[in-house]
C-alpha cells in the first residue's frame, strides 16, 4: 500500500520538474540570459556545424574538436527529426523530452516493490543545478542511455549489455556501467551490439575513427583538477597561457605536458584499483552494478584533465539509479556531488572570467567543487570496497584440545 509520503513524493515530482525546466528552456532560448559566457554557442555554432557535414554522410574530417565515437552522430543528426523548428530550438526541445524520459523511467521504476522514488528526486534535482549548459550539450541523450543500462541491468542483462555498448557509442564513459556485470550475456550483448553498430558506421560513413587521433596535442583544461596547480603557479610567475584549444579553454605551455601525464597516471591507478576490486569482490547486491558503476565514473571524471561542466550530467544521472535501491551506500557522495553541481553553475558560467583569470574567487570556486568531488570519489570507492571485498581473516593458533570426558565448561 502506498503511504501518505510517498503519495506526496509522487505528486510533487513533476510539478518541481515542469517550474524548473521551464526555466532552463526560458535561459536556452534567451528569453532570460543567463550570466557569464554563452553556453548555448555549442549548440548554434558547433553541433550546427556538424549536422550540415554529417547530412553530406560524413564526419567532421578536418574538425578537431570533433572528439566523440561514431554513435554521436544520431545525437547531433536528431534534431533533423523537427524540420519545422531551427536547428537550435530543436536540440534543446529534443533533450527537454529525453530528460522527462529519464523521469518517467525513474517514477516509474521507484514506485515498484523495494524500490526508491529518491532517484528522481536527485534526478530533478541535480539537473537544474547545472544551469542552461545541461540543455546546450548532449550529454542528457547519453545519461538516460546509460541509466536505461542500469535499471536494466538486474533482470535483463542482455539489454544492459546492449545499452551501455551503446551509450559507449555515444560518449565512451557508458563502458564502464560493464565494471560490475557477472553475467556472461551482458558482456556477450555488448560486445556483439558494439561491434555491429561500429560496423555500420564504418561502412556508411567515411571518417568514423578520426575522432581518436584528435586529442594527442590537449593541454589541461582549466576546470580540471591538475589545472589548480597552474591557477595557483600563476600567482608566482608562471609562463603559460590560457586559450581556446580543441574545443576548450585550456593551459598550454612550460609543464603542462608534465601535468597532463600525471593525470593520465591518476586515471591509470584509478583504473587498476578498479580492476583490484573487481577481482576481490565477493558480496554482490542488487544495488552493487549501479554503486560500482557511480564509483567508475566518479574516479575518471575526478582525474581526467577535462572536466567540463556536462560531465556533471553523467554523475547526477548515476547518483539517481543508486538512490533508486534504498541499500545503496553512495548517500554521502551523492549528496557532496549535488552540492558540487551547484559550485559548478557558479564557475562555469557564472564566474568563469574569475576562473580563467585565476584571481581569488575562481581559486576558491575551482578548489571546492574539485575538492568536494575528490572526497566524493574516496568515500564512495571506500563504502564500496567495504560492501563488496570480505575482510582477510586473521590466522588462529591451533585450536585446543578438546576438553576430556566428564569436564564441563565454567564461565566464571
Amino acid at each position: 500500500m502506498k503511504t501518505t509520503g510517498t503519495g506526496r513524493s509522487l505528486a510533487w515530482l513533476p510539478v518541481v520538474w515542469c517550474l524548473t525546466r521551464v526555466v532552463l528552456l526560458l535561459f536556452v532560448l534567451k528569453v532570460y540570459v543567463f550570466p557569464g559566457p554563452d553556453v548555448t554557442s555549442d549548440v548554434q555554432v558547433i553541433y550546427q556545424g556538424w549536422f550540415d557535414v554529417l547530412s553530406t554522410g560524413t564526419f567532421p574530417l578536418n574538425d578537431v574538436t570533433w572528439q566523440y565515437p561514431p554513435a554521436a552522430a544520431l545525437a547531433i543528426l536528431s534534431p533533423g527529426l523537427l524540420p519545422f523548428l531551427d536547428y537550435a530550438t530543436a536540440f534543446y526541445v529534443l533533450v527537454c523530452v529525453t530528460d522527462l524520459a529519464v523521469l518517467a523511467m525513474m517514477t516509474y521504476a521507484g514506485r515498484r516493490p523495494g524500490r526508491s522514488l529518491r532517484g528522481a528526486w536527485v534526478w530533478v534535482i541535480g539537473v537544474p543545478l547545472l544551469g542552461p549548459t545541461v540543455y546546450a550539450r548532449y550529454d542528457v541523450m547519453v545519461t538516460a542511455v546509460a541509466m536505461a543500462a542500469l535499471l536494466a541491468g538486474a533482470r535483463h542483462p542482455k539489454a544492459m549489455g546492449a545499452l551501455a555498448a551503446f551509450g559507449a557509442l555515444l560518449k565512451v564513459w557508458p563502458a564502464m556501467l560493464l565494471l560490475a556485470a557477472r553475467r556472461r550475456s551482458a558482456w556477450v550483448s555488448a560486445l556483439v551490439t558494439g561491434v555491429v553498430v561500429t560496423g555500420v558506421f564504418a561502412l556508411a560513413m567515411p571518417g568514423a575513427f578520426a575522432f581518436l587521433t584528435f586529442q594527442r596535442d590537449r593541454g589541461t583544461e582549466v576546470e580540471s583538477l591538475g589545472a589548480l596547480v597552474f591557477h595557483v603557479a600563476r600567482h608566482f610567475g608562471w609562463q603559460g597561457e590560457v586559450k581556446l584549444n580543441y574545443g576548450s579553454i585550456e593551459f598550454l605551455g612550460p609543464y603542462v605536458s608534465e601535468v597532463s601525464t600525471g593525470a593520465l597516471f591518476l586515471t591509470g591507478a584509478a583504473f587498476g584499483w578498479l580492476v583490484l576490486w573487481r577481482l576481490l569482490a565477493r558480496h554482490f547486491e542488487e544495488h552493487t552494478l549501479a554503486d560500482a558503476a557511480f564509483v567508475a565514473v566518479l574516479m575518471f571524471t575526478t582525474t581526467s584533465r577535462v572536466i567540463s561542466p556536462q560531465y556533471m550530467v553523467w554523475l547526477v544521472g548515476l547518483a539517481a539509479v543508486c538512490l533508486y535501491f534504498p541499500g545503496s551506500r553512495m548517500r554521502l557522495p551523492v549528496a557532496l556531488v549535488l552540492v558540487a553541481c551547484f559550485v559548478t553553475v557558479l564557475e562555469f558560467p557564472y564566474y568563469f572570467a574569475n576562473v580563467v583569470a585565476s584571481d581569488g574567487l575562481g581559486l576558491t570556486l575551482l578548489f571546492l567543487r574539485n575538492g568536494l568531488l575528490v572526497v566524493a570519489t574516496l568515500l564512495a570507492a571506500r563504502a564500496l570496497w567495504k560492501a563488496t571485498v570480505p575482510r582477510t581473516v586473521p590466522a588462529t593458533l591451533p585450536s585446543q584440545p578438546a576438553a576430556r570426558a566428564g569436564e564441563t565448561s565454567v564461565s566464571s
